[in-house]
């Protein structure tokens, strides 16, 4: 009986929470400001939110990307992702069908027999290769030497939910002209944050993970890249090589300007909280 009372009282919190949490995104999401705003990225030319759609990946990120290459080209039509999961809902499923070739790199064996096991057609014509690699910001550089891919390409697609951040900073091997990576929207854009580097971290399904908007623009500068969208969902950041940008995308290019907030069911948006004070962070 007490286990049950006790089971009760934590089902009741966490209705308690989700109530707060989706009042508070609908209310954030109708206010007059928020739609005025909407409007004016739908309406503008430059802005990528109206361009979004899905096909494969999790939310609107198949139209975003392909939006992106109507307007700088393509090159080689290659792409790396990795923490892809089995593959069905990546960023780079869809471009497979549109006839490019690529590396997946995926840390979970599970996960990895998914890929070898729904994918075996462009696996084995050689249009896919993928690798079962847990992946730290010392080893990514070699990954994709070893695996055969090195100078430009087209699309880089990051999301292993922790360090992205520090992996993204470390890569040099690869130059791509094009960049997706996830980006943690519990912060607002003017908030430069992020998780510290831990080479064995693994997500805790908790909101402390990856970092902020902000510290993914000021990074993206210092690599020579410019923050050219996010996605309606508030989960992924676009950026675009400096050379290739030019005129073509919104500006300012900056959080504060671009900066979607997490939705419901958007990843980001309504993780259970977790102390961000530890150790003095």
């Amino acid at each position: 009986m007490r286990n049950f009372l006790r089971r009760l009282r934590l089902f009741r919190d966490l209705l308690g929470k989700m109530y707060s949490f989706y009042s508070s995104v609908e209310q954030r999401n109708s206010s007059p400001l928020w739609e005025r705003e909407l409007n004016r990225r739908l309406n503008s030319d430059l802005c990528l939110e109206r361009y979004g759609f899905k096909v494969y990946c999790q939310n609107d990120e198949d139209g975003i990307i392909h939006e992106i290459f109507n307007r700088i080209g393509t090159t080689n039509k290659v792409f790396i992702e990795f923490g892809v999961q089995n593959g069905l809902e990546s960023n780079t499923h869809f471009l497979l069908h549109m006839g490019w070739h690529g590396l997946w790199i995926e840390g979970s064996e599970e996960f990895y027999r998914g890929i070898r096991e729904k994918f075996a057609a462009p696996l084995k014509s050689g249009q896919l290769k993928a690798v079962n690699k847990f992946i730290t910001r010392d080893n990514i550089n070699s990954i994709f030497t070893e695996n055969g891919f090195s100078g430009e390409i087209d699309l880089l697609s990051v999301d292993i939910d922790g360090n992205d951040y520090h992996v993204f900073e470390a890569i040099t091997a690869v130059s791509p002209r094009a960049v997706v990576i996830e980006y943690n929207a519990k912060f607002p854009p003017f908030c430069a944050w992020v998780m510290p580097y831990d080479a064995a971290h693994v997500w805790d399904l908790s909101d402390k993970q990856g970092a902020s908007l902000k510290a993914l623009e000021l990074l993206g500068r210092k690599k020579g890249y410019r923050l050219v969208g996010t996605s309606m969902s508030g989960v992924n950041a676009f950026f675009v090589r400096d050379d290739l940008a030019g005129d073509l995308f919104a500006s300012p290019a900056t959080a504060e300007n671009l900066y979607n907030a997490g939705r419901p069911f958007g990843r980001g948006s309504g993780h259970p909280s977790r102390a961000f004070l530890e150790n003095g962070i």
